[in-house]
């Protein structure tokens, strides 16, 4: 059926559109994969081959999302979340390689690929199987280049010598792991001795030795846990005397107890957790802890007795920066410190301390009046 004040060949594109199979009818604003790369084909190949990367490795992004069906999508850069539809040139090596390195078991793997390290996480959507793959860095970055704020930068340095929890807070692609292995790294470089890691799977290139500018050495074993038990993980970490615990990510109220009571056994204990800011990261670790078996109120006496730091952080922006927060205990137990008894109370009113801790920190002054040693 012709359609009146259209010319042939619009009227051929309708009929081949009325025709088209009604099987899989288009949410409205949302344009199917196959769409979209039809729409893209206009550009000529040769154009897009020139413009690509020659490897996948070589590609700036953070993370490549693998849909059921095989389209990849990676930031777009010109938004905070935008994405765009991924193009490289050995992309489908890359799928496959994605693919074959399941085991069948583990949702969580690693993938060496030409080279590169990504962390993959494979999960089942509506339509079948996807994929996140992680570009891990090929070396730690300074700490001092990531774009902390300067008072919290200073601060995190002076803990180096400490005891107690640093955790990291934040949102999944927000660089806390980054953090996290560039502060431990900062204190092998300064402090020396031993750090054992927990993590499933090992992601940041931790593992070796450090030489120390007074001329002792620091020493970095990464580890998994055993049979996929963090808690156990962190048992055989305190057998193995070491002065630095990174516990990757808290999975279980089991391993969360552990690690609070690994705080408060002596060493300087580092774990990331998922939360939105500060307060809610505090509340949950001790939430998660009592969820073991052990009181909610014997759960917030080990937040108190061993956090030293929580840091909530972000990354905003075209190009990403860092936008972080920071909530800091006395290390000095004899001293006096607001957010110990806060802790204790389980009262958890932290937005005053965290302004009153910010104003301290931009003006260089000392978060804590401790007694003379």
């Amino acid at each position: 059926m012709a359609i009146f004040g259209k010319d042939k060949e619009q009227d051929e594109q309708a009929k081949t559109e009325a025709q088209a199979p009604a099987s899989a009818p288009q949410k409205p604003g949302v344009m199917s994969s196959a769409a979209l790369l039809k729409k893209e084909a206009t550009i000529p190949q040769k154009v897009i081959e020139d413009s690509l990367p020659k490897t996948t490795n070589d590609a700036k992004f953070s993370d490549l999302y693998i849909t059921p069906d095989k389209t990849c999508y990676v930031w777009s850069g010109k938004s905070n979340s935008g994405l765009k539809v991924a193009k490289f040139i050995d992309l489908q090596e890359f799928i496959n390689a994605v693919i074959e390195k399941y085991d069948g078991h583990s949702a969580s793997y690693s993938l060496h690929f030409k080279g590169r390290d990504y962390r993959i996480e494979r999960t089942i959507a509506l339509e079948g199987e996807q994929y996140c793959a992680r570009k891990m860095p090929t070396s730690i970055p300074d700490l001092e280049k990531l774009g902390l704020p300067s008072g919290i930068y200073r601060q995190l340095l002076t803990l180096a010598d400490k005891s107690g929890l640093i955790l990291i807070a934040g949102a999944t692609g927000t660089g806390k792991s980054t953090t996290i292995s560039a502060l431990l790294k900062k204190y092998l470089q300064t402090e020396g001795g031993y750090a054992f890691t927990i993590e499933d799977p090992i992601e940041m290139p931790l593992d070796g030795i450090y030489q120390t500018t007074h001329g002792d050495l620091g020493l970095c074993k990464q580890t998994t846990p055993p049979d996929g038990k963090w808690e156990e993980g962190i048992k055989s970490a305190l057998r193995s005397k070491p002065r630095y615990i990174y516990l990757g990510e808290i999975r279980s109220p089991e391993a969360a107890e552990e690690l609070l009571r690994a705080a408060t056994s002596g060493h300087l204990v580092f774990s990331t957790i998922h939360a939105n800011n500060v307060a809610d990261a505090v509340n949950a670790l001790a939430k998660y802890a009592a969820s073991s078996g052990i009181s909610e109120e014997m759960s917030y006496e080990l937040m108190a007795n061993g956090l030293l730091a929580c840091i909530h952080q972000n990354l905003v922006g075209t190009p990403k920066r860092l936008r972080a927060e920071g909530l800091f205990a006395n290390p000095n137990i004899n001293g006096g410190c607001p957010v110990r008894t806060m802790l204790r109370s389980g009262k958890l009113s932290i937005a005053t301390l965290l302004e009153q801790q910010k104003t301290k920190l931009e003006r260089g002054l000392p978060l804590f009046e401790n007694p003379p040693a």
